[in-house]
C-alpha cells in the first residue's frame, strides 16, 4: 500500500496492483440460489432456540411476540432491499451505515453484524451437537464429548463453504428444501397422530392474578421477542451475496421477501404444533424441541431416525449463516476495518481466511460459556442472546441508515424502492429498539450484554488506534464518498483513476 490520503476523519491508502484481484468473488447465484441461502440460514430457528420464549412469556406471549417480529422483519426487509439494490456490493449492513453515517457508523454496524453471525453460527453448532448426541446415543449407544462435536461441525462446514460459492449456493438450496420437507412431515404426523392438544399450549402455571394465555403477564412479551426473532434471524444476510449474484439489484430484494414468506408459514406451523405435543412448560427449556415433538408422537427409535433428518435443518442454517459471517468479515477486511489478510480469497474465490478465523472465534466462545458453567444453566440461550442483541443493534442502525440515505443521497440510483418507505423503516427500527431495551432491563440477558460490551470496547479501541489510518477505497467506501453515484465497481472499475477522482473531490470540499 502507498500514497495515503486523509478523508472524512480517516486515512485511505491507495491499493497496490493486484490488491482487489487477490480478494475477488465469483458471480454464481440466481434467485433460487439466493432464496436457498437465505432460508437455509434461518430454518434452524424452527428446530431449536425459539422455544425458550415459552418459558419467558408462555404460549400467548410467544404468539404475540411472533406477530410483532413478523411486522419488524417485513418492513425491515423492504428497507434493506432498497439499500441493497442501490449498493450491489458485499458490505451489507456495514455498507449502508458507512454511506449514511460515515466510517465510525459503518464500523460499529459491521462489528454488530459480525457478532450476530459469528454468535449465531455458534448457537447452531451448540444445538446441532445436542441433536447429534441425542440421535447417536439412541441409535448406536454412542456419545461424543460436546467439544468434539463442535470441532467436527465447524471443520466440515468451513470446508464446504471454502470449496466454492457455486457449491455453497447449491448445498444451501438442497438443504433448504430438505429442511422444509422435514417440517412438512412433522406437521402431517402431528395433525394425524392424535397427540396434539390445545390444552398443552397453555400448561404453563400462571402467576398470581395472571391468565393461562399470559401466565407471567404482559411485560415478558418483551423478553420473548428475542426468541421469536430466532424464527427469522439471518434472512437479512442476503445483501452480503451481492457480488456473487448474477442480478443483485433485482434478485436480492425478491429473494428476501419470498424467503420471509416461506419462513412465516413454517414458523407459525411449528409455533402452534410443537408445544401442543409436548406442552409449553416442558418445551420452554428443551435443547431439542423438535426431537421432543417427535418423541411425543413416536417410539424412541423411530423418533431418533426422524430427528436424524431433522438435524439437516440445523446443518442447513450452519451452511447459510457461515456464509454470512465469512462475507461480512471479508467486506470489512477488504476495506481495512479488519486486518486485510482476512479478505484473501484464494483460487476458489471464497473468503476462506475469514471463515476459519470466524469459526475459531465461535468455538472459543462456546468453550468459554461451557467452562464458566453456561452449558449447565442454558449455554445455548446465553450465546443466542449474544447473537440476537448483536442483530438488534445492527437492525436499528440499518433503519436509521435508510432514513438518512433517503435524504442524504437523493440522486442515487434505486432500482428497487421499499413499498413501506420511511415509515416502514421507522416501524422496524422502533420494534428493534424495544427489543434492545428489553435486553437492558432483563437481568437474565446480563451475560450477553457484558460479552458484547467487551467486544465493542476492544474493537473500537483497535479501530481508533490502528484501523482508521489504514482504510482502502473498496466498493463500499467508493459508494459512500461519491454520494451514491459510483455504485457498481464491476462496471466502473476498482481503484486507479476512480480512486484518484474520489479522493480529489473529497479534499476539495
Amino acid at each position: 500500500m502507498t500514497h495515503s490520503q486523509s478523508v472524512s476523519g480517516v486515512t485511505y491508502t491507495k491499493a497496490t496492483d493486484g490488491y482487489f484481484e487477490k480478494r475477488s468473488l465469483k458471480r454464481t447465484a440466481g434467485f433460487w440460489g439466493l432464496w436457498g441461502v437465505g432460508v437455509a440460514a434461518v430454518i434452524s430457528g424452527d428446530f431449536s432456540g425459539w422455544n425458550f420464549g415459552l418459558a419467558s412469556a408462555g404460549f400467548g406471549g410467544m404468539l404475540i411476540a411472533f406477530a410483532i417480529v413478523v411486522v419488524m422483519y417485513f418492513t425491515m426487509l423492504f428497507s434493506i432491499g432498497e439499500m441493497s439494490a442501490a449498493m450491489p456490493h458485499t458490505g451489507g449492513a456495514y455498507s449502508f451505515a458507512r454511506a449514511a453515517m460515515g466510517p465510525w457508523g459503518g464500523f460499529i454496524t459491521g462489528l454488530a453484524e459480525s457478532i450476530e453471525y459469528v454468535a449465531t453460527t455458534a448457537v447452531i453448532v451448540y444445538f446441532s451437537a445436542s441433536y447429534a448426541n441425542g440421535i447417536t446415543s439412541v441409535l448406536f449407544g454412542l456419545e461424543l464429548p460436546t467439544w468434539l462435536w463442535w470441532i467436527i461441525l465447524y471443520a466440515v462446514f468451513i470446508a464446504l463453504n471454502a470449496a466454492g460459492a457455486a457449491l455453497s449456493f447449491r448445498i444451501a438450496l438442497i438443504v433448504a428444501f430438505l429442511s422444509i420437507a422435514i417440517l412438512v412431515v412433522f406437521a402431517v404426523i402431528a395433525v394425524f397422530s392424535g397427540a396434539w392438544s390445545a390444552d398443552k399450549l397453555f400448561d404453563v402455571a400462571p402467576d398470581a392474578g395472571q391468565t393461562s394465555f399470559l401466565p407471567h403477564g404482559v411485560l415478558p412479551i418483551l423478553f420473548a421477542l428475542p426468541f421469536a426473532m430466532w424464527f427469522f434471524l439471518g434472512i437479512e444476510e442476503l445483501p452480503l451475496a451481492a457480488e456473487e449474484a448474477h442480478d443483485p439489484s433485482r434478485d436480492i430484494p425478491k429473494a428476501g421477501v419470498w424467503g420471509m414468506v416461506t419462513l412465516v408459514i413454517f414458523g407459525a406451523i411449528i409455533l402452534v404444533l410443537n408445544p401442543g405435543l409436548t406442552g409449553s412448560d416442558a418445551l420452554g427449556t428443551s435443547g431439542e424441541p423438535l426431537l421432543d415433538g417427535f418423541r411425543a408422537m413416536l417410539p424412541d427409535g423411530l423418533a431418533a431416525v426422524l430427528s436424524a433428518f431433522a438435524l439437516i435443518g440445523l446443518l442447513a442454517s450452519l451452511q447459510g449463516i457461515m456464509f454470512a459471517y465469512g462475507r461480512n468479515m471479508y467486506s470489512l477486511s477488504r476495506a481495512g476495518y479488519y486486518p486485510k489478510f482476512l479478505s484473501l480469497t484464494g483460487k476458489r474465490q471464497t473468503p476462506w481466511v475469514a471463515l476459519v478465523v470466524g469459526g475459531a472465534i465461535g468455538f472459543v466462545a462456546l468453550v468459554v460459556v461451557d467452562a464458566t458453567g453456561g452449558a449447565a444453566g442454558g449455554g445455548g440461550a446465553i450465546v443466542l442472546n449474544i447473537a440476537v442483541w448483536g442483530a438488534v443493534l445492527a437492525y436499528i442502525l440499518q433503519m436509521i441508515s435508510f432514513v438518512v440515505l433517503r435524504r442524504k443521497f437523493p440522486n442515487a440510483k434505486r432500482p428497487f424502492v421499499s413499498p413501506t418507505g420511511v415509515w416502514g423503516a421507522v416501524v422496524a427500527g422502533v420494534i428493534a429498539l424495544a427489543i434492545f431495551l428489553g435486553f437492558l432491563i432483563n437481568p437474565t440477558f446480563g451475560p450477553a450484554i457484558i460479552a458484547i460490551g467487551i467486544v465493542f470496547v476492544i474493537g473500537l479501541v483497535i479501530f481508533a488506534v490502528w484501523g482508521r489510518s489504514r482504510l482502502v477505497l473498496s466498493p463500499e467506501e467508493e459508494y459512500a464518498l461519491s454520494g451514491g453515484l459510483h455504485s457498481d465497481p464491476e462496471l466502473e472499475g476498482y481503484g486507479g483513476a476512480v480512486e484518484d477522482e474520489i479522493i480529489g473531490q473529497q479534499q476539495n470540499r
